[in-house]
């Protein structure tokens, strides 16, 4: 499970209680490193910079976590899957797009939708094995409607079994309790929280079976 900007914390840990009441192990993702921290309604454009801007090093420590991941016990190495909020939805995302063996499934919740830059030189990007799940709030500045059409494209492109649910009306970080600034584009929707997590939970007993 991946972070929103704000790095790891007690929302991406409840869900992850939640999954793991379900039956999966659940693995909550530190991307920042131990004590590094931002507000989850804050500003951490600073903590998210370095790595957003460096698509080569966030996929590192993407690959390292799904490393760590898989050697936890109990976990079935060819079965994994990945769920991720706002920039962990980016994160998700971009694991899907590496084709890493064993990924099964990836969720995007209000994700960044943005591809990273082709390489210069070099094969292209290799095939998507793992099905996709893209949750989108229509009204999402973080991630407006040519973002969902580019990211259509390059899922079918590249082979990839997909589905996007989009809820309208519906801004960035719905299902953060927390968001109470309209005026940001964030906002938290009672009702497509709750769908979205449904959806998620039937993707993933589908996929992961």
């Amino acid at each position: 499970m991946f972070h929103a900007w704000s790095g790891e914390s007690a929302v991406e840990r409840a869900r992850a209680d939640e999954l793991a009441r379900l039956g999966y192990v659940a693995f909550a993702v530190d991307l920042y490193g131990k004590g590094v921290r931002g507000e989850l309604l804050g500003d951490n454009s600073r903590l998210k910079a370095p790595l957003a801007d460096d698509r080569k090093l966030l996929d590192r420590r993407i690959g390292a976590a799904l490393e760590a991941g898989k050697r936890l016990g109990g976990v079935d190495p060819e079965r994994v899957g990945a769920i991720g909020y706002c920039f962990g939805g980016l994160c998700a995302l971009d694991l899907a797009r590496s084709g890493a063996v064993g990924v099964r499934a990836v969720v995007s919740f209000h994700g960044i939708l943005t591809a990273p830059p082709p390489p210069p030189v070099g094969p292209a990007r290799v095939p998507i094995g793992a099905e996709v799940l893209v949750l989108h709030g229509y009204d999402d500045p973080m991630a407006p409607p040519n973002d969902v059409l580019a990211l259509a494209a390059e899922l079918s492109a590249h082979g990839a079994t997909w589905e996007l649910v989009a809820f309208g009306n519906t801004k960035h970080a719905f299902t953060f309790e927390g968001a109470q600034a309209p005026e940001k584009g964030l906002l938290f929707d009672a009702r497509a929280a709750r769908r979205s997590w449904a959806a998620a939970v039937q993707f993933l007993a589908e996929t992961l079976a």
